[in-house]
């Protein structure tokens, strides 16, 4: 797995790079790349969580989504209280988008692509509960850890986001024993397919947006990617061995991967919102990003260490 997952980033960083060339050659700009965004977000991303549900209903994939949802919730939970502890707001005008940054991670863009690779529809089955409490905790408290506050449209905006509806949706369908005619999944498989493609090239235009170079002088930077990248996967896996008698293999690698991701998306696009320091945001986007490359097959090879 170790290795398969290395060729897969490996991949994806090509096409990151081909992102990056997009933008330096004009073929797409900020503007531009913000509407690819809301396009993967909105259309694409449903449809992968939709389509991942569309298989036979079974008891061990049941009882593997629940297992799922627990550990993601957790996981969230320890986030959001190490956060707070550690990232203190004295003396720091960037608490919120570290505090969001540390705890929310990417993965629907980088995560999918990633499950998909190496564990194939059941493991992406098995992300989409990661992926829907990620938006119940971000579009909750990360709206409150980013704005200070937030207001009753805003967490209603966020709680029935297209994501959390087709999160429901595949949900119903899967355990109402419900498939959708081979045309609508047809359709909508073909749209799915855009997402590895898709994320990395936006995440190219948005590394190739930043001064890498003031980028690397910031030593904060690093301690919040450290906190990301390194302290919440370590915690994630250390919970991951704890329970491993008791949680499918296949649940944990998917937990894990999704735990892994760099910085989410949204922390940008939360930063822009909330009239916050978005090139700050873009940076620590940036730097996971490309710190991901090497962090996330590091964690996949202690798993398959720790959890044999």
């Amino acid at each position: 797995m170790f290795l398969i997952i290395v060729n897969q980033i490996l991949k994806m960083l090509l096409l990151l790079l081909l992102g990056c060339l997009c933008y330096r050659m004009k073929l797409v700009d900020q503007a531009g790349n913000k509407v690819l965004a809301n396009l993967l977000l909105m259309v694409v991303n449903p449809c992968v969580a939709i389509t991942s549900l569309q298989t036979d209903y079974n008891a061990h994939l049941a009882q593997g989504l629940i297992a799922a949802y627990v550990l993601a919730f957790v996981i969230h939970l320890i986030a959001c209280i190490l956060s707070t502890i550690l990232i203190r707001k004295t003396g720091n005008p960037n608490c919120g988008i570290d505090r969001f940054c540390a705890i929310y991670s990417n993965c629907g863009f980088i995560g999918i692509p990633l499950v998909q690779s190496i564990l194939g529809s059941e493991g992406v089955l098995y992300l989409t509960a990661y992926m829907t409490v990620f938006n119940i905790f971000s579009w909750t408290h990360g709206v409150v850890v980013m704005n200070g506050s937030a207001s009753k449209e805003e967490l209603k905006k966020g709680l029935l986001s297209p994501m959390i509806f087709a999160c429901f949706l595949g949900l119903l369908l899967f355990f109402g024993r419900m498939r959708l005619s081979p045309t609508i999944s047809d359709a909508m498989n073909y749209v799915a397919g855009m997402n590895t493609p898709l994320a990395m090239m936006i995440a190219g235009v948005a590394v190739a947006q930043t001064d890498l170079l003031g980028m690397l002088k910031n030593k904060r930077l690093y301690l919040i990617s450290a906190g990301k990248l390194v302290i919440m996967p370590a915690l994630t896996l250390v919970l991951l061995a704890l329970v491993r008698t008791h949680v499918d293999k296949m649940v944990a690698y998917t937990i894990l991967v999704a735990a892994s991701c760099p910085v989410a998306a949204s922390g940008t696009a939360f930063a822009l919102r909330f009239h916050k320091n978005y090139t700050y945001a873009s940076q620590l986007y940036a730097l996971t990003t490309i710190g991901s490359l090497l962090t996330v097959p590091m964690f996949v090879y202690a798993a398959e260490q720790l959890l044999a």
